[in-house]
């Protein structure tokens, strides 16, 4: 801006811009760095430096939210590694295919607090007749349509399901279940994992447990092929 007197006076967005290019200019002027004063949120102006100091205080507590939340993640992924292992050495335990979805089927509803789980099997397994949680569904079925593309990646799913799919999972109960994590063994079938909670399983939570308990299930399914 120039005056009448052909003076040039600085703007505020130009005094402010020749600050943050020299960050150190109010060590030169000690005085003046004293004398500043910051407008607060709430309460009264404070210092540069009282201000400075809130910054970093309040830095410090969101570092510290940040460092409990990793901890914490730390320990529930502790947590399911040792009952991934656990599940693991049980399903190599058994010793038929029964007990071996049995044993999955408990693990996911004790271990894994999930609501309801079951499982399609694309054979017959004996001794499951009467077992509600369990349903054989041969590969090549219609019913499975909807689940082609699920099959084809082996990749877990986890989220809403569409109402078809629910359908198929829990029968009568459906309707009650609000959210799944979907487990896909290639050659062997589905396990689902129904929560009446909608945020229990959401898209984009991570998968990698859930892969390794179905790489688990399907390896020690493997030892009853053709029996």
């Amino acid at each position: 801006m120039i005056h009448d007197d052909g003076t040039e006076k600085l703007g505020a967005s130009q005094v402010a811009a020749w600050l943050r290019r020299h960050p150190d200019f109010l060590l030169q002027f000690p005085d003046l760095a004293q004398s500043l004063v910051l407008p607060r949120e709430n309460g009264q102006a404070a210092s540069l430096a009282s201000y400075q100091l809130e910054i970093l205080r309040e830095k410090n507590r969101e570092l510290g939210r940040r460092l409990h939340t990793l901890a914490a993640n730390a320990q529930d992924n502790e947590r399911l590694a040792v009952r991934t292992h656990q599940l693991a050495l049980a399903l190599m335990k058994q010793t038929s295919a029964a007990d071996t979805l049995r044993a999955m089927a408990a693990t996911l509803t004790e271990d894994f607090q999930g609501d309801l789980v079951r499982i399609v099997g694309f054979r017959e397994i004996p001794g499951l007749e009467d077992a509600d949680w369990y349903q054989h569904v041969p590969a090549d079925s219609p019913r499975l349509a909807g689940f082609r593309a699920l099959l084809d990646s082996g990749e877990p799913v986890c989220g809403r399901l569409h109402p078809d799919k629910n359908a198929l999972l829990y029968g009568m109960r459906a309707e009650e279940v609000q959210s799944s994590a979907l487990l896909s063994l290639a050659g062997t079938g589905l396990v689902a994992v129904g929560s009446f909670d909608g945020n229990r399983f959401f898209p984009g939570m991570g998968t990698l447990f859930l892969q390794m308990m179905g790489d688990s299930l399907r390896a020690a399914l493997q030892r009853y092929d053709g029996k």
